[in-house]
């Protein structure tokens, strides 16, 4: 890494942030920590983290809340840690806007691992060969400035979302199957995940489509995967 990275630990288990904390550390990562989400704001307000990450059962405010609440000042990446497994919990974090989850007990170099490919995906910049400022109906994706408007307003997206969308417009009118978005978004390991798919399907419906029950724009293709419409109908 050519500078370090800033990571935010919030965890009311000091076991655990002194682990992860020696482990990042000793990757080059600079560590904060936060024992409760009241505290945890007040460092991501002060410090600008480059990533969040998270643990569900906090005292107070839990992860879910607190994640909800970054969300709407910042679009920091966010991996939460959650020893929970059911896939309706997973689910929840990501429509919160997490980018990532890990369960717990988990492999100190598998959250690494994950925090690696989380940064990689928000360094990643637009394709080369894509045009400056893709424009469809109201939708408007400057992939240059990672700036997205939606009738002339523009419209705040996270990390994953905007990478998601960049994908889909920079390959307009043709389907992209499942994973391969998953691969190219979430990274190889990720191809099978298809709940985070569908999770961030449905928060980009949510803020550029007119009625995201019925989109014009991203188009389902049942068992195949997801088209951006080359041009709209007359």
């Amino acid at each position: 890494m050519s500078r370090k990275h800033t990571v935010l630990l919030v965890d009311d288990d000091p076991q655990l942030i002194r682990l992860v904390r020696a482990n990042l550390e000793s990757s080059e990562y600079r560590v904060l920590s936060a024992t409760d989400g009241n505290l945890a704001l007040g460092i991501l307000e002060q410090e600008m983290p480059d990533l969040v990450v998270l643990d569900i059962m906090l005292p107070g405010m839990d992860g879910y809340a607190l994640c909800q609440r970054v969300r709407e000042i910042s679009s920091v990446p966010i991996i939460m840690l959650t020893a929970k497994v059911e896939d309706a919990d997973k689910v929840k974090g990501l429509k919160l806007g997490a980018d990532d989850y890990v369960t717990k007990p988990f492999n100190v170099q598998e959250l690494l691992a994950r925090i690696e490919a989380v940064l990689r995906r928000a360094g990643a910049s637009a394709e080369p060969n894509a045009p400056r400022v893709f424009t469809r109906g109201e939708v408007s994706v400057d992939l240059l400035r990672r700036r997205v408007t939606v009738s002339g307003r523009e419209v705040p997206l996270t990390l994953t979302e905007y990478k998601l969308l960049s994908e889909l417009v920079t390959n307009a009118g043709r389907i992209m199957m499942h994973k391969e978005l998953l691969t190219r978004v979430w990274g190889l390991e990720y191809q099978d995940e298809s709940e985070y798919l569908r999770a961030y399907i449905r928060h980009l419906r949510q803020k550029i489509e007119p009625d995201p029950h019925q989109p014009k724009y991203i188009l389902s293709k049942p068992g195949i995967g997801y088209l951006f419409v080359g041009q709209l109908p007359d």
